[in-house]
């Protein structure tokens, strides 16, 4: 019954995006000041992939999976942050259902993966710092890739059947997502199908993605004496998206969930880079002689 009544609605081709219709008077201004939070994250990151790539003594595991992180950072930010400087600069923007679902996809695929690269960098700290004898025998460059290559794989996995089945829902009328991008609580809102099982899947999902690697920071970072900028940091990351995705029901949030993914997508990544890599004192040297090499040449 509920699949006739369905096919007797206008089938949705196309999403609005909303955006921010509460400040878009202010449009021009939140456009230049997102611009250059973008900028800043794109080169605070690419300086770091460059740099970890260019000097040999920063070719480590460490700096592997920092690499990584900082590359994986660039590439989930791009998938956000354009279309937003856009809804800023002329409104609310409209987006075929095909490219809602591939920026659902990817912004989960890439978060997701984030989240099990920071489990993995802590967790290599933790080796370094408390089993420095055994260290380079547990973790290599070879290892380093390896655990890189499993974050984004079990992030594909993981990310792509959720995906798969909300690509499976049906929307009617109406097509406004109350977000900057396609945000997949959003979606599963949207539709006119019975989502109840779906939004049982994204909720068991996301304590899996979230809590997971949350327990391993916890427990690596815990050990640490100074690590306070870092845990500044995840408790940001964390608790944003802990508000976004922890709730079975997402509809009594959607109209604060855009406020609370600002975190994760201007300010986070705007943070990481000076707090992970630019503050380390071989990163700062790697630099120092990087500039001295360009100034004899």
């Amino acid at each position: 019954l509920e699949r006739t009544q369905v096919r007797n609605e206008t089938i949705v081709q196309e999403f609005i995006l909303e955006g921010f219709p509460a400040v878009q008077h202010l449009g021009n201004v939140l456009f230049l000041v997102h611009l250059l939070a973008y900028l800043a994250s794109v080169m605070g990151n690419t300086l770091i992939i460059t740099i970890t790539w260019a000097d040999h003594r920063l070719q480590t595991p460490m700096y592997v999976l920092l690499s990584s992180f900082s590359f994986c950072e660039c590439v989930f930010i791009s998938t956000v942050i354009p279309k937003l400087l856009v809804i800023f600069l002329l409104g609310r923007q409209t987006i075929p259902f095909t490219d809602c679902l591939t920026q659902a996809f990817f912004t989960l695929f890439l978060g997701a993966t984030i989240f099990f690269l920071m489990a993995v960098m802590s967790l290599d700290r933790y080796l370094a710092i408390f089993k420095p004898l055994h260290y380079p025998t547990i973790v290599n460059l070879r290892v380093s890739f390896l655990l890189v290559f499993f974050c984004y794989t079990l992030s594909f996995f993981v990310i792509t059947g959720l995906v798969v089945k909300v690509s499976q829902l049906f929307f009617c009328d109406p097509n406004v997502i109350p977000h900057f991008f396609c945000d997949i609580g959003s979606l599963i809102h949207l539709s006119c199908s019975d989502t109840r099982s779906t939004e049982m899947l994204a909720f068991g999902l996301t304590l899996l993605i979230l809590f997971s690697p949350l327990m391993i920071t916890i427990i690596s970072y815990s050990t640490f004496s100074t690590c306070s900028s870092h845990l500044i940091v995840l408790s940001l990351m964390y608790g944003s998206s802990v508000f976004i995705y922890v709730k079975p029901n997402q509809r009594d949030r959607l109209d604060s969930n855009r406020e609370a993914a600002l975190v994760n997508t201007v300010v986070t990544p705007l943070l990481n880079p000076v707090i992970y890599t630019l503050w380390n004192k071989q990163v700062l040297q790697a630099l120092r002689d990087a500039l001295s090499r360009v100034k004899l040449q």
